[in-house]
C-alpha cells in the first residue's frame, strides 16, 4: 500500500532504497523523505565503495541514517550488499522481505562512479560499472516483479541516472542503460500496476565537487544555485506517492535546467 495517513503504524508500506552509504548523499535524503512521510525503508550499502573513493567512508553513517528513520516513526534496516556480485540483489530482496515484509518501492541509488575518459578507461573497470550500475538494476528490478503482491497500482521503481559521459566514460555509458530498463518494466510489470521511471537529478554537490566543479556548475545554472539532495527526494516521493501515480515510463529531470 502506499502512505495513507489515517493508517496504523502497522500499515506503512515498505521502500527498499539501494545505496545508502553517507548522510550527505542521495540515498540518505530520499531515505529520509519517505520516512518522513509514512513509508518504512530498508536500505543498502557498500563501504569498500566509499572506502577507496576520494570522499572516503562516514564513520558511523550506518548508526546514523537509521536513527533519522526511526525519529520519523519508520521501521528500518540496513543491509550490506555488494551489487558488483551477481548473487546479491536476491540476498538483499531476501533479507529485506525476512525482516520487515514485502517491497512496495523500488529506489536505486547505488552506483559505481569512477571517472575516467575515452582513452584511459580499463577493461575491468569498464566492466564493473556495468555490473553495478545496470545489471544490478536490470537484476534487483527483476527481483521486485517477481515478488510484488501488492494492490494494482501501488508498485513504484525508481533509478536515479546521469547525463555525464564525457570524461566519465563507464559511469554516463553503463547509466545510460537505466532508461532502457525502466520503459521495459515500465511495459512488461503493467499488469501489477508497478510504475517505473528515472530520475536525472544533474549534478547535486554530496561532497564530491571541488571548488572548480562547484563554479562552473553554479556559472551553468539558470536557477543560480546548485542543487541539493532534498530536492531530489521531494520528487522521488512525489513519484512514490498516490499523486505520482500516472507517471509512467519517463525519464524526468530535477537539475535546475541545466540540462535544457
Amino acid at each position: 500500500m502506499l502512505p495513507d495517513p489515517a493508517l496504523p503504524a502497522t500499515a506503512r508500506p515498505l521502500a527498499l532504497v539501494t545505496g545508502v552509504g553517507r548522510t550527505r548523499g542521495l540515498g540518505a535524503a530520499i531515505a529520509r523523505r519517505l520516512a518522513a512521510s509514512g513509508w518504512d525503508i530498508a536500505f543498502s550499502h557498500w563501504s569498500p565503495y566509499d572506502e577507496r573513493m576520494d570522499w572516503g567512508a562516514e564513520p558511523g553513517a550506518t548508526e546514523a541514517v537509521p536513527a533519522a528513520l526511526t525519529g520519523s516513526g519508520a521501521a528500518a534496516v540496513a543491509v550490506e550488499a555488494d551489487l558488483a556480485d551477481p548473487d546479491s540483489p536476491a540476498r538483499l530482496m531476501d533479507t529485506v522481505q525476512e525482516r520487515l515484509g514485502g517491497v512496495s518501492a523500488l529506489v536505486m541509488c547505488h552506483c559505481e562512479s569512477v571517472a575516467s575518459g575515452l582513452l584511459e578507461t580499463t577493461a575491468d573497470s569498464f566492466d564493473r560499472h556495468l555490473a553495478v550500475n545496470a545489471r544490478a538494476t536490470w537484476q534487483l528490478v527483476r527481483e521486485f516483479g517477481l515478488r510484488f503482491t501488492g494492490e494494482h497500482g501501488t508498485g513504484r521503481i525508481l533509478a536515479l541516472t546521469s547525463d555525464h559521459t564525457v570524461g566519465n566514460l563507464p559511469y554516463g555509458a553503463s547509466k545510460g542503460a537505466l532508461d532502457r530498463i525502466v520503459i521495459a518494466a515500465a511495459r512488461e510489470l503493467s499488469a501489477l500496476g508497478v510504475t517505473a521511471n528515472v530520475v536525472d537529478p544533474g549534478p547535486v554537490d554530496t561532497g564530491w565537487m571541488s571548488p572548480r566543479v562547484r563554479e562552473e556548475c553554479l556559472r551553468h545554472t539558470p536557477l543560480g544555485r546548485l542543487a541539493t539532495p532534498e530536492d531530489t527526494a521531494d520528487l522521488v516521493e512525489f513519484l512514490c506517492s498516490p499523486r505520482g501515480g500516472w507517471v509512467n515510463g519517463q525519464l524526468l529531470t530535477s537539475d535546475g535546467g541545466l540540462s535544457a
